[in-house]
């Protein structure tokens, strides 16, 4: 099952996101920085998102996004290539990535590691390049255009340049550690497909986005918990150009409607975690906005859906609860004075943004 569909725009009332702690410039460290926080330079306020990957799919990425959601400058430091060791993973950069941050105006820092700790056959303890973020913010500071301007811009000026300084430095950092990397070759066949022109960037970053995604789609995630198991994927197209390769964990085909399910399971507790209920909600902010969903060739109505499951979890509410079904789900259950908060605000995100919550018990067994 292959969903296609459209995004034009996105509008979207966040009701979860953090209360970000405050950093001065004079004492900046990107490296010791809180994952989501707000930058003070001179008059002006960044709301900066930290990425330890260009991984999406690791360290919840998308939570700290969805924590900057609702500042006037959003930022998002990312390093454009990690390597954690021959033994290990290296990831790249992707074009929807991008894509994704222009569509959410948020100005990418294209980073790069400049050290790292040996541990055992891999290396850890990456250490971007301070100076170099700092210079890009207060580049951006000065810039007075859109962020997909910024993106595009730093893309076809600069980014060959902090390519070549990946290699660089971690040939520095395997030198230091004595750690063998993977091989050079694969950054250089990077650095080739983007200089020739951001159609091959776009090419080079989707074709390993379909391979991730069929990956997905026969795999079950351990906080993923179905009750029909039907995956599907999704491609989404945006104005901009940009293809997202997605798994939509749950789908259900009603008449003209698809209900686009994000699930997300507990087993030891209540609810799934915080991150992970945010995480969620910035793919739900996607399906939020999608136009001309069509599936087979033919175009439905779409209904977003978040499910949140746990074994621990006694009876279920839906969105159109009432007040009574509430605090009696929440009594059942002995929820803390926390989660009581935290469920009320998810209510009100999906009330405003116009998706559907399920919350429930179930059984992984």
């Amino acid at each position: 099952m292959v969903i296609e569909a459209c995004i034009e725009k996105l509008t979207y009332s966040p009701f979860l996101p953090d209360v970000l702690p405050e950093v001065e410039i004079r004492s900046f460290d990107i490296n010791s920085a809180p994952k989501a926080f707000l930058l003070k330079l001179n008059a002006t306020v960044f709301a900066v998102s930290k990425w330890v990957s260009p991984k999406r799919t690791r360290t919840y990425p998308y939570e700290r996004v969805y924590d900057t959601l609702g500042g006037n400058l959003k930022i998002a430091v990312i390093p454009v290539v990690k390597d954690e060791g021959a033994k290990g993973d290296r990831d790249f950069l992707q074009w929807d990535t991008v894509s994704l941050m222009s569509l959410l105006n948020v100005y990418v820092i294209f980073a790069y590691y400049v050290d790292a700790d040996k541990s055992g056959e891999k290396i850890t303890n990456q250490q971007l390049d301070n100076a170099y973020v700092i210079n890009r913010i207060e580049q951006i500071q000065k810039f007075h255009s859109s962020a997909l301007h910024w993106n595009l811009d730093e893309l076809k000026q600069h980014f060959d340049t902090v390519l070549q300084q990946v290699q660089h430095y971690y040939n520095l950092i395997a030198e230091k550690t004595g750690v063998k990397l993977h091989s050079n070759k694969g950054i250089g066949v990077f650095r080739k497909r983007i200089n020739n022109n951001m159609e091959e960037f776009k090419q080079f970053s989707r074709e390993k986005a379909a391979k991730a995604q069929a990956r997905e789609f026969t795999t079950m995630q351990p906080k993923e918990l179905l009750s029909t198991a039907t995956k599907a994927k999704i491609i989404i197209q945006n104005y901009l150009g940009g293809k997202y390769f997605l798994t939509v964990d749950e789908v259900k085909v009603d008449s003209e409607i698809l209900y686009l399910m994000e699930a997300k399971h507990s087993k030891n507790a209540l609810l799934p975690s915080k991150s992970d209920i945010k995480d969620g909600l910035l793919k739900l902010l996607l399906y939020c906005n999608l136009d001309l969903i069509s599936l087979s060739g033919k175009q439905y109505k779409c209904v977003p859906v978040l499910k949140l499951t746990s074994n621990l979890l006694k009876g279920k509410i839906e969105l159109n609860c009432n007040v009574d079904e509430l605090n009696n789900f929440l009594s059942l259950n002995s929820f803390s004075a926390t989660q009581t908060r935290l469920l009320q605000y998810l209510l009100m995100e999906a009330k405003q943004n116009n998706f559907e919550l399920i919350i429930e018990s179930v059984s992984d067994d």
